[in-house]
């Protein structure tokens, strides 16, 4: 896996779990949040689907670092099988993640956020969705409070 920060650049995800902890011990009594959330974007130049995934770390009330990972995909994809899909590559680097923090000790309260919500074509997915990433063990937060994926991400499917 293959991340970029726009401060550092180019990481792997052992530098990127190296860099959270490097940021929490900058202030080890704040509380913190890790985030992960993916969005994708249809595309028409090289490749049908563009994923990315971001991953934040956010220092409450203090301000965030995020780093982020693209993923091309050849073959074009209707709506379920993309919200399918950036669930699955959240969860994957979550738990990824997570075994590359695990040697530091303590773990952060970790949250996949979902680019799904109530209102459009996303809603009839939610139920499924979340349920899965919460049977997976982790906190689901869906649009409006999903702002790794509506946001973060998504920023980065249109670069």
């Amino acid at each position: 896996m293959r991340f970029v920060s726009p401060t550092h650049g180019g990481m792997s995800l052992e530098e990127v779990a190296a860099d959270i902890e490097r940021y929490r011990r900058e202030a080890p009594a704040d509380r913190y949040r890790l985030i992960v959330g993916s969005d994708s974007q249809p595309q028409s130049a090289r490749y049908a689907t563009l994923f990315v995934t971001a991953v934040v770390v956010h220092r409450v009330g203090k301000g965030a670092r995020f780093y982020f990972m693209k993923r091309p995909y050849k073959k074009p994809l209707v709506l379920r099988q993309r919200i399918f899909m950036e669930a699955s590559y959240a969860l994957e680097v979550v738990q990824a993640l997570e075994e590359a923090l695990r040697p530091a000790g303590d773990s952060l309260p970790i949250e996949v956020h979902l680019d799904i919500g109530e209102n459009g074509e996303t809603k009839a997915l939610i139920k499924d969705i979340v349920g899965w990433v919460t049977s997976s063990g982790y906190e689901a937060k869906i649009k409006p409070d999903s702002f790794g994926a509506s946001k973060v991400a998504d920023r980065f499917t249109k670069s």
